[in-house]
């Protein structure tokens, strides 16, 4: 249990930073001056670096040892929470923050695969499936006290939600010293030239969805970023395939449920991370709520996902992984879109039964889906396999956040646009207020009201309580197209052949390679 302890202080982390910069996203904003794009770099630069460097943290954890890996991951993170939390002000506090956002990314994909293999290695696979399930509910339950220390927080000052990871990680090192835990290695040559295209192919994807706000859909310059990195990611899987030494074995794909496995993860993950950050900002500027309300508001979510974590386990354990996959995502996909559908009533109390089913939804078939794929590891190398599905995740949370924030960018501005013709400003002015509006998204729409008496002054004090139901109107966009990747996700589970892995498969795929 002491190992369980001190893996969980060290990933608590990398969880709490997924929803407590959320929280604070528009305080950052007004404090710093950043826009919405830059606001969501920050955020998606760390699922940036998380999706780059996952296969690379997992590969070194199998070669250099799992708790190694993770003290290094631990430093490597804490140190730049610490530089995050001292951004200076002025032009260059976004680049500062987006620079150790990175570095703050770098360090997790070190640390989240060597912490996970220390708890896969420590169970053995029959009883995994609830072993995992537990680690992932006590870090969800972890990360739910995130948005409220986020808001707590933020009331004092933005640059603590960076800094509170410094006592986390102090206890984590502790608790790692004490476990005394075995540190099992796989002498291997790294691969560098993989770990290189696999980061600049993600890299490059992400930034065309991310950019195709700013520079439009028809840009060359977006597709061919988009083109370019998946042109990468398939040199990258040709080199892969020729070299000795690979960072993935990619033959693990041959097993069809592994590769049904990372399908329903990639849609289903386009529907849980980005949700975080996207009802977080419709809390705070809809519902008028502060960073606290936006965080119990957050907390529905949370509550499903535990409660239901828990029995996905013991479905993997039992019957297999495929139950769990099919029952979890049908229910994402019907909370997603009924909690959709109430969000122009703009009250929370409304919300919180269908928050509760999609965070349960959620919660059923994620540790499941992770779980069974790495228990497919070919030699046990639990630290590459986890090093692949955790790329998948993030990869498709920066997916998920260019995306959606890409179309609530868009609907946003269109209809207050409209908002504004219709009280009386010219066509031109309404429609670059209603862009200012949408690239701030500071959760104060009043902020862009201008100060006299004039008629741009009226009309936009006219329409405060308008452009609060436009930007939940434009949320429902967003809402119903998660709801919709996890029923492409519910549709892919067809993929997963629903075989089992028992302990004495799991034994043969140990010795595969010995």
């Amino acid at each position: 249990m002491l190992v369980l302890a001190a893996m969980l202080f060290a990933v608590v982390m990398v969880f709490i930073d997924q929803t407590i910069v959320s929280i604070a996203a528009p305080s950052i904003i007004e404090k710093l001056g950043l826009s919405s794009s830059g606001m969501q770099w920050v955020v998606n630069v760390y699922l940036l670096a998380l999706a780059g460097f996952f296969a690379l943290g997992g590969r070194l954890a199998d070669v250099f040892g799992n708790r190694r890996v993770a003290v290094a991951g631990m430093l490597v993170f804490v140190v730049s929470s610490a530089l995050c939390g001292s951004a200076p002000t002025g032009e260059f506090a976004q680049s500062w923050l987006v620079i150790f956002r990175a570095t703050q990314g770098l360090g997790a994909a070190l640390l989240f695969p060597a912490a996970l293999a220390v708890v896969i290695a420590v169970f053995p696979v029959d009883r995994r499936g609830r072993a995992v399930a537990l680690f992932f509910v006590l870090a969800g339950a972890l990360t739910a006290v995130g948005p409220l220390l986020g808001g707590w927080l933020t009331a004092w000052s933005w640059r603590a939600i960076f800094w509170v990871n410094v006592p986390v990680a102090m206890v984590a090192l502790v608790l790692t010293a004490l476990a005394r835990i075995p540190d099992a290695r796989r002498p291997e040559r790294l691969d560098v030239p993989g770990t290189v295209l696999v980061a600049a192919g993600v890299g490059l994807n992400v930034m065309g969805f991310q950019q195709a706000s700013a520079w439009g859909w028809s840009s060359p310059a977006t597709w061919a970023c988009i083109v370019g990195g998946f042109v990468v990611l398939a040199v990258f899987c040709l080199y892969e395939l020729r070299t000795h030494e690979p960072l993935v074995k990619l033959r693990v794909f041959c097993d069809r449920a592994f590769t049904a496995d990372l399908v329903v993860l990639f849609f289903s993950v386009l529907a849980f991370v980005p949700v975080l950050f996207f009802a977080s900002v419709y809390a705070q500027i809809s519902l008028s709520a502060s960073p606290d309300q936006a965080a119990f508001y957050l907390l529905y979510f949370f509550v499903g996902f535990g409660l239901a974590a828990l029995w996905g386990g013991r479905i993997l354990d039992k019957r297999g992984a495929r139950p769990a996959l099919r029952l979890g995502t049908a229910l994402g996909c019907v909370g997603y879109t009924l909690w959709a559908g109430k969000l122009t009533d703009l009250s929370a109390h409304d919300q919180w039964p269908y928050a509760c089913l999609a965070g349960a939804g959620i919660g059923l078939m994620f540790s499941p889906a992770s779980t069974d794929a790495v228990n497919r590891a070919i030699g046990a190398s639990y630290g590459e396999v986890t090093g692949i599905t955790q790329t998948v995740r993030n990869y498709a949370a920066a997916v998920g956040m260019a995306v959606f924030g890409t179309v609530l960018t868009h609907v946003t501005t269109s209809r207050v646009a409209q908002t504004l013709t219709a009280r009386g400003l010219p066509g031109g002015e309404a429609q670059g207020r209603a862009r200012a509006i949408a690239e701030a998204i500071t959760g104060h729409p009043d902020d862009h009201q201008p100060t006299g008496h004039g008629p741009t002054a009226t009309a936009m004090r006219s329409a405060i309580q308008a452009i609060r139901m436009d930007f939940a109107k434009a949320n429902q966009w967003v809402f119903y197209g998660m709801a919709v990747a996890l029923g492409v996700a519910f549709l892919c589970t067809v993929l997963h052949p629903g075989t089992r892995v028992t302990g004495q498969v799991a034994k043969a795929r140990e010795n595969e390679e010995r």
